[in-house]
């Protein structure tokens, strides 16, 4: 069993242990946890740029040392030339999964980074300038860095489809054959861009030399996108949702993310738990109720969540009492309820960081599905997303395609602060698997008192599609006790029994600052050992 990492000065964890470090680096020299979180998040858009990078979108909870918490939300919105006709005219009933038409949504990560850092002014500790904060990326880019596991299974599994996309053969396919594992992948136009970046400002991406060559190679490709869907973009500063469990406060992201379908599920879960349905961690009854409140929450995510512009009711309406009791109502202890097809999932990274000043930051960071929609620009290197595929054609879907309207996310990044008054940035990537390894960390953590590295190693479950794979059904990992697997099958559950430490269950990741006692100031981290990452600490 890993041991839970400890210190006082300031921890960063990362899914790859060089964003790791890049964000601790800063820490050390005075940097704020908003300023290692750019420097982190720079850095694991160059070295896992199958999950993520310039061409995403991104989210951030941030608990300022006073205790607020701010919610920032990064995701651009579809075209203004894109709506469903413009679809249809071409022969089209739904987005295509990849290519210039799958690259519809404006790629909001580099405002995300932006507006954190301007709400990071008022921070105490140094300010270090941008191009210090992205050096580490910049020099990885350019030097170059060993290709991963992840990253060349994903170029070789998915290659049929990516290889005819724009740029990808060129980056992602040298001499025409997959990236290798531990092969050296440099990234030279990313790394100009980047420079740019630092030179230039974060907004140039938006309204600058950079917006205008990305506009220029998103329309030569065929996109939808144009220079003015750029600039009209900005972050969103939104009010995170809240829900009292106990007497611990959860947080998370509001619409157009699946964030209420991680609150429902937790609170769902608690009240099944108070009940004394589930006292011990790890059992049937433990699973069996957690699976229960996923399709519990995800039947109100699934009819309701989209764009907040077009809900009809607010998402914090449906974290209420009377609503909670109502999904606790429609769990059955002893037998599963069916599971219909859902949505897709997507790849993505979660990276937390604190800084000594009690600075706390949980922030997610996604391009959706592996290498997004494969469409690499020429001029920048930047690998657009394809969260747009989430919209659908059919203008009578709660969800459909409708010019400057943001997609749905299954990406959110999760914050509690326990009745003890501890700290808890954590999250996982894994499309629809994050609420409920999000709901296994921290309750494992929070109601049975587990080792925080214990939470995020501990064998895992997951229910419906996540990414790179098309399968609905339930996945549990090896690792439980036999008789779980059989009481599971027996109770109805379509389950599938897969191996230990199987990245398609997530890469999770979790911190926590205790603020009282004699443990006051004590900074503890975990990483998952599904993925490339490490906690960093000094």
């Amino acid at each position: 069993m890993l041991q839970t990492p400890k210190s006082y000065n300031g921890m960063v964890v990362a899914p790859h242990h060089l964003a790791s470090q890049a964000g601790i680096a800063v820490l050390r020299e005075g940097g704020s946890a908003i300023e290692a979180m750019v420097a982190a998040a720079s850095t694991i858009a160059v070295v896992y740029p199958h999950m993520n990078g310039l061409g995403g979108d991104n989210f951030w909870l941030i608990r300022m040392p006073d205790g607020k918490v701010n919610a920032v939300d990064a995701c651009g919105a579809a075209a203004g030339l894109a709506d469903i006709d413009w679809y249809k005219n071409q022969k089209l009933h739904q987005i295509p999964d990849r290519g210039p038409l799958a690259a519809v949504t404006v790629a909001g990560a580099v405002s995300g980074w932006q507006r954190a850092l301007e709400l990071g002014q008022a921070l105490p500790g140094n300010r270090l300038p941008l191009h210090r904060l992205l050096a580490d990326a910049v020099s990885h880019a350019k030097n170059g860095v060993a290709v991963t596991a992840t990253l060349s299974d994903n170029a070789a599994g998915k290659r049929d489809q990516l290889e005819p996309q724009p740029g990808f053969a060129e980056r992602y396919l040298p001499g025409g054959k997959p990236v290798a594992e531990g092969s050296k992948l440099l990234q030279e136009r990313i790394a100009s861009t980047l420079e740019q970046l630092a030179s230039a400002g974060l907004g140039d991406y938006y309204r600058g030399d950079l917006a205008a060559s990305i506009a220029k190679d998103l329309e030569a490709a065929g996109s939808p996108l144009r220079h003015s869907d750029l600039t009209r973009h900005n972050a969103l500063d939104v009010e995170p949702l809240a829900l009292k469990i106990r007497e611990h406060s959860l947080y998370n992201m509001p619409p157009p993310t699946q964030g209420l379908a991680s609150l429902l599920l937790l609170g769902v879960f608690d009240q099944l738990h108070q009940q004394g349905a589930a006292p011990i961690a790890d059992d049937f009854a433990y699973v069996h109720a957690l699976v229960e409140a996923t399709k519990a929450a995800f039947r109100i995510r699934d009819s309701h969540v989209t764009d907040p512009a077009y809900m009809q009711q607010q998402a914090s309406s449906f974290l209420s009492d009377d609503m909670i009791r109502e999904l606790v109502g429609s769990v059955d202890l002893n037998k599963a309820a069916p599971w219909p097809q859902a949505p897709a999932g997507g790849d993505t990274v979660w990276l937390g960081a604190v800084d000594k000043h009690g600075c706390a930051v949980s922030f997610i960071q996604s391009v959706f599905w592996e290498f997004g929609s494969g469409v690499v620009l020429p001029e920048t290197g930047i690998t657009w997303q394809n969260r747009g595929t989430s919209f659908s054609l059919d203008a009578d879907h709660h969800n459909c395609l409708q010019p400057f309207r943001r997609p749905f996310h299954t990406i959110q990044p999760a914050m509690a602060v326990l009745g003890d008054g501890r700290v808890m940035p954590y999250g996982t990537m894994g499309g629809e698997g994050q609420p409920q390894t999000q709901a296994m960390v921290f309750s494992r953590y929070a109601h049975y008192g587990q080792a925080l590295q214990q939470c995020v190693t501990a064998p895992r479950w997951l229910l419906g599609k996540t990414w790179g794979s098309e399968k609905t059904n339930l996945r549990i990992e090896q690792g439980f006790k036999p008789e779980v697997y059989q009481q599971l099958l027996a109770a109805g559950h379509d389950v599938e029994q897969v191996g230990e430490f199987e990245e398609f269950m997530g890469h999770a990741g979790a911190l926590v600052l205790h603020t009282k006692g004699d443990r006051a100031g004590t900074i503890e981290g975990a990483a998952d050992p599904r993925s490339d990452g490490s906690v960093a600490a000094f």
